[in-house]
């Protein structure tokens, strides 16, 4: 591991709040993302495989793009957190001024809200992705799109979590519609895990 990605350690390691849960999780993404084309470049590195190529290059082709922005949302998702605290910290002497950080608090907790919804969202794709490739992938690769599978599944119930404890503020239509859009995304995301750690085990012989 390079000094950029110990780097990165310390500073999610130091008392600073961000980068925080949100980031990891999207970085969480980013790994599973990586992994998940090592196991595909394997499949379609192998005639054996031929069957599973067309799968294993549609997840290259959007885990490439998935990485980068992966690695975006665990930024955006530090930058929204900021913009929460630096709301809390706008004056309240007057009536105007409580109204005006009233407001500007509430849409930085929404930004905060949506910034993992989108990092969720994200990884439930990739599971979706995974959960076709598994059936067909190069099959001494299957522990690897398992981890890829369980790193994607843990991306999105820590971003689950940043979304829930932002709303736990807030109230309105908005606020709902976040909501109900992460149980989706959850269910969906926890569904093709499932799928896949089943498939692993039937493929591996594993009961």
């Amino acid at each position: 591991m390079n000094e950029g990605y110990r780097e990165v350690l310390r500073s999610i390691g130091s008392s600073e709040p961000t980068p925080g849960g949100g980031s990891v999780a999207a970085l969480s993404l980013a790994h599973a993302h990586s992994l998940a084309m090592m196991v595909a470049r394997l499949t379609i590195g192998k005639e054996k495989w031929e069957e599973g190529h067309e799968a294993a290059q549609f997840v290259i082709s959007k885990s490439q793009v998935g990485v980068e922005e992966a690695i975006r949302l665990a930024e955006i998702d530090a930058e929204a957190f900021d913009s929460v605290m630096a709301a809390y910290r706008l004056p309240r002497e007057s009536e105007d001024q409580k109204e005006a950080r009233k407001s500007i608090i509430r849409e930085a907790t929404i930004g905060a809200a949506e910034a993992p919804l989108s990092t969720a969202s994200s990884a439930s794709e990739l599971l979706s992705s995974l959960e076709i490739m598994c059936t067909s992938c190069n099959s001494n690769a299957l522990t690897d799109l398992a981890s890829a599978s369980e790193l994607a599944l843990s991306a999105v119930n820590m971003a689950a979590m940043n979304v829930r404890i932002n709303l736990d503020f807030i109230k309105g239509e908005d606020v709902e519609r976040l909501s109900s859009q992460i149980d989706e995304v959850v269910h969906k995301s926890t569904t093709s895990a499932d799928a896949i750690r089943l498939n692993v085990n039937e493929r591996l012989g594993w009961r």
